[in-house]
């Protein structure tokens, strides 16, 4: 009897946990979030904690205090340096002329219009292609539509402000101490089990700091590739920045990423080329576009991903496809994003403490 209410009072514990966390989810995702800030940040604090001058040396407050604002120059720069480059291309963009469009797609709207002409079925739409295209943009640049989305904005920049301040402030202290995250989830666990979960938590650190390490090296190293690549064959800098940025930030999603950022810098590549020639001028232009992204792509599939994967999730190209694919059903892009760190975790979790199973000593034989 008492071992029944036992098993009880330890499922309605857990479940009380579990919705506690769901109905304080926000301030969960900061803390999660400045953990992940600690674990880039956590090097650089290392760094300043061995610079030694004579007897002095930093303490950890101002080496942890240092490391934050060195991050926070680092977003404040990257941000001042590529919004005025998005919002310039966002100028650009809204002073295109609908017909200029239409004009400048003409040929190949008209081929394309008369090939769906023979084969398309009877009792269809009688829109032509050309008309399609200026009612969707007509529909895409509706003021209204603009206007709803700037006052959503401001209610998002009020959320971001306190979202900003909140991981801030926590990840000083998780940069201060590198034992408080470790010791607050402590709480939750059963002595017996404390001394593995700290050997746990040791490998989870370690291969995560690798990760996201790697994640912002990625994206650098695509951004660098793609925009000096489009300014090689012909586009301005500030185009050139903007398709570079975009392809490095999208190329974060697993497998759709490269496609999805590909597709927008060609789409802004011919947004910015209306004037020229469709066939002379502008197709081998999307060409060339194009393959600056194949020749990328390669390149990180060569580099960058062994790079990443092979140090820090340490698993089977085919498992970490197959969780991504799950993931994505679950959650759409955002699980396709968590899908790996998540992953890392959870193979370090049973590492320690389910490898008795065979299935476990399978998926985790490459963890040291």
């Amino acid at each position: 009897m008492k071992s029944n209410l036992k098993y009880v009072l330890a499922g309605l514990t857990f479940v009380g946990v579990v919705l506690a966390l769901w109905y304080f989810r926000n301030i969960v995702a900061y803390i999660l979030i400045a953990a992940i800030v600690s674990l880039i940040g956590r090097p650089v604090v290392n760094f300043l904690n061995r610079i030694k001058i004579k007897s002095f040396h930093l303490p950890k407050w101002a080496c942890a205090a240092l490391t934050l604002v060195l991050m926070l120059l680092l977003l404040f720069g990257f941000f001042s340096l590529f919004v005025p480059l998005l919002l310039n291309q966002a100028q650009d963009l809204s002073s295109i002329n609908l017909e200029s469009i239409s004009g400048s797609l003409k040929a190949p709207i008209e081929n394309i219009d008369n090939f769906f002409a023979r084969y398309k079925p009877e009792g269809s739409s009688s829109l032509t292609l050309e008309q399609l295209i200026q009612n969707k943009l007509v529909s895409f640049l509706d003021i209204s539509l603009i206007s709803d989305a700037i006052g959503g904005t401001v209610g998002v920049l009020g959320n971001l402000f306190i979202a900003f301040f909140s991981i801030s402030f926590i990840s000083f202290f998780f940069l201060k101490d590198e034992t408080l995250f470790a010791e607050g989830v402590m709480l939750f666990v059963p002595p017996r089990y404390e001394e593995r979960f700290v050997t746990f938590f040791n490998s989870a650190k370690s291969l995560l700091t690798r990760y996201f390490a790697g994640i912002i090296l990625q994206i650098t190293g695509i951004t660098i590739l793609v925009t000096t690549g489009m300014m090689i064959v012909g586009l301005e800098f500030q185009l050139a920045a903007v398709i570079g940025l975009t392809a490095g930030i999208m190329n974060v999603i697993p497998y759709l990423g490269p496609l999805i950022g590909a597709t927008i810098g060609l789409l802004l590549g011919l947004a910015n080329n209306l004037d020229l020639d469709f066939y002379h001028k502008i197709l081998p232009l999307l060409g060339y576009m194009s393959l600056v992204f194949v020749i990328v792509q390669i390149i990180d599939n060569l580099v960058f991903q062994p790079l990443i994967y092979g140090t820090s999730v340490k698993a089977h190209p085919l498992e970490i496809f197959l969780v991504i694919l799950i993931a994505g059903s679950l959650a759409g892009i955002i699980g396709m994003i968590l899908a790996i760190p998540a992953f890392t975790v959870f193979r370090t979790f049973a590492h320690e403490f389910f490898y008795k199973f065979r299935i476990v000593q399978k998926i985790t034989e490459r963890i040291d």
